[in-house]
């Protein structure tokens, strides 16, 4: 049904609007700038930094991805020509990826559907030319392969009967009749390597995201939480799981989020990162290191200017730690031992293992990487090797270009606060002319942009292809300058970091040509949030877009399923502290908005429902002010369809072009 300037998702065309023609009179939002590159998901180098595994995703022939991927092995040196590894036929279609190296770096475990389509399985590789061995006969959802250090078993995350992926981001389940906290739990599972049997070993009442093998392979450490896994990442707790038992200790309740435990070499001790964190899959905070023996965890990085993402432990006893610095990726090692820290590599790039931050996969000794590679100028490819020598693997998008122009990390002062943000130039960039910029504020609010190549839900990427200044801010709550920073924006949503954003909006005015009269605001998740509240906090934006926004703080506490999130963030509940709630949500000064507004949102989001943009929407159609709200059919929080991620883009370009060009 299309009515109302309301799309429901089930007709691609655009719905009857003003922004109709722009679309049509515009060239369409450059496809290429979101589309042309190929991703990758993941890459594991091999115990002994030999050989590096790594996931492609697959594309169909117009560029799009088609939702399967492909696993390829090659030599870390970069000799040779990579080999697909598979299950299934070397030219089929089976999807394949989560790959994990045993401790000898002989075998392989892999996740594949070569066996039934949809649903994956769990396979082992000697790699000596010999078929994969399918392990498991499993209905649901599997994900985090871990060898045991001796390579008796391995250890995956296991979600029985699940009905769709785990995590709030991806499209929920509709509920009818008797609504209840009904949730599947995703436990940790065993598998034999030797006869593929399979036990589940952790409680059926709690949900399992992170865990780590001691080196005796009898101790597990993971962190966890009872009940519904989408809701309660934000109380896990650490625990230790005692294999023979199958008993399961709380070992640390953090006082913030927990996430990425690993085990020591010596299996005396567990570091794991702690902070203020806003979304399962965006990690950033301190480095701990807590005693198994037991005692109070101590901080191995107080006061530092970074955030944390990723840790792994080397086999002399260092702390490998990526971390994202004002934007840019950092590798540090720590000596636990004297608490000294050396930077081993900082560049304006992103390296990661698929993860939203820096990340890289390491070598037993520390010496050898691999990482997926890129930044807003290279798109990105598999490197691997020693620290400063590394080498590319992968030649898969030697022939993609930046639909862009230059990208500028710009600094400036707020409030006492050193901000940091990207400035994107347009492309074909004239710097006698005057150009349009369009505000582009990130989700979280705990993440921070980095320099890398975007994937096809960055719709704000295809604004410079059609001359565009993008303002990329990391305002305060951001990562990437310590937890100090992180957690500055607790209890002010939209008074700080606002604050911050308009300081970095007059940065770019005084640097480049960019219009004052010209300016636009948009912004997904959070960044949704901050345009709605942004247009009812100045008249200085001439459009807007909001993308899965959160209007109402008070309604949303009670609609969204991941409530949780909420309290490290305001204090307390919606019930116990309203004010709070109420001083911060853009419904409050709504009848300021002059602002034209296009709101987008997915029907199946559950962190920011659909009745958040609704709510917007009706207000500013109520007070005369020039909007439009587009529902897309069966799309969760990021959307996954390629031709919904083509028509966002289309419409936002579209729909900054009537009211800025």
């Amino acid at each position: 049904m299309l009515c109302s300037g309301v799309l429901s998702g089930q007709d691609s065309k655009p719905a009857p609007s003003t922004a109709k023609a722009a679309v049509k009179s515009s060239a369409k939002a450059d496809k290429g700038s979101l589309f042309a590159a190929q991703h990758f998901q993941q890459a594991a180098i091999s115990p002994d930094g030999q050989r590096v595994a790594w996931v492609e995703v697959r594309t169909d022939a117009a560029g799009s991805p088609t939702g399967k991927q492909d696993i390829y092995i090659g030599a870390s040196s970069g000799t040779g020509e990579p080999l697909r590894l598979t299950a299934g036929a070397p030219t089929g279609h089976s999807d394949e990826g989560g790959v994990a190296w045993s401790a000898d770096s002989k075998g392989i475990a892999f996740l594949s559907d070569a066996a039934k389509s949809g649903q994956l399985q769990l396979y082992v590789s000697g790699l000596n030319g010999s078929p994969a061995k399918k392990l498991t006969t499993m209905k649901g959802f599997l994900e985090g392969a871990k060898w045991a250090p001796d390579g008796k078993s391995i250890a995956v995350l296991f979600t029985e009967n699940a009905t769709r992926e785990a995590g709030p981001l991806v499209a929920e389940t509709p509920e009818t009749g008797e609504i209840k906290d009904s949730f599947f739990e995703q436990r940790l599972a065993i598998v034999d390597r030797a006869s593929g049997k399979l036990r589940q070993v952790t409680p059926t009442d709690t949900y399992i995201y992170d865990f780590d093998w001691a080196p005796d392979s009898k101790t597990i450490l993971l962190t966890a939480a009872k009940g519904n896994g989408d809701n309660n990442w934000w109380i896990a707790e650490l625990y230790s799981l005692d294999m023979a038992a199958e008993h399961m200790e709380s070992i640390y309740k953090p006082k913030l989020q927990i996430s990425r435990p690993v085990v020591s070499p010596d299996g005396k001790n567990v570091a794991f990162v702690e902070g203020l964190m806003s979304d399962e899959d965006s990690v950033g905070g301190d480095v701990f290191l807590l005693p198994l023996s037991g005692g109070t965890p101590r901080n191995l990085t107080p006061d530092r200017k970074a955030s944390a993402s990723s840790l792994t432990w080397t086999s002399g006893g260092k702390l490998s730690v990526a971390e994202d610095v004002e934007g840019e990726s950092s590798i540090s090692q720590i000596d636990p031992a004297s608490g000294q820290t050396t930077v081993l590599y900082h560049a304006p790039e992103l390296l990661t293992l698929g993860y939203w931050a820096t990340s890289i996969s390491l070598s037993a000794d520390g010496t050898t990487a691999a990482f997926i590679r890129s930044s807003f100028s290279a798109p990105p490819e598999i490197w691997a090797g020693p620290f400063g020598s590394w080498k590319r693997l992968t030649r898969k998008n030697a022939g993609v270009k930046a639909p862009w122009g230059e990208a500028k990390s710009l600094h400036w002062k707020s409030d006492g606060f050193d901000v940091q943000g990207w400035l994107i130039y347009p492309a074909n960039f004239d710097p006698a002319k005057k150009y349009p910029m369009v505000v582009s504020v990130h989700g979280g609010p705990s993440l921070g942009v980095q320099s890398n190549w975007p994937s096809a839900f960055e719709y704000q990427m295809a604004l410079p292809a059609h001359g565009y200044f993008l303002l990329l801010p990391n305002p305060r709550g951001s990562y990437g300058q310590g937890e100090a920073f992180t957690r500055a924006n607790v209890r002010d949503f939209g008074y700080g970091d606002w604050r911050d954003i308009m300081a970095g909006v007059d940065e770019a005015l005084r640097g480049a040509p960019v219009d004052p009269q010209r300016l636009g605001l948009t912004g997904w998740s959070y960044g949704g949030y901050m345009t709605m509240w942004g247009v009812t906090q100045t008249d200085r934006f001439k459009a807007a877009m909001a993308g899965a926004g959160i209007a109402n703080w008070s309604s949303y506490y009670g609609e969204n399923k991941i409530d949780q999130w909420m309290i490290p963030f305001f204090g307390k509940s919606v019930y116990d502290d309203p004010e709070v709630y109420a001083r911060s949500a853009p419904l409050t000064f709504i009848k300021n908005v002059k602002t034209p507004t296009l709101i987008i949102v997915g029907d199946s989001d559950g962190e920011c429902p659909t009745p958040q943009s609704y709510e917007f929407w009706h207000a500013l159609k109520t007070l005369g002010v020039k909007t439009e709200l587009v529902v897309y059919q069966h799309e969760g929080h990021m959307f996954a369809k390629p031709d919904h991620l083509r028509d966002v883009a289309d419409r936002t370009v579209a729909w900054f072009d009537e009211y800025l060009k």
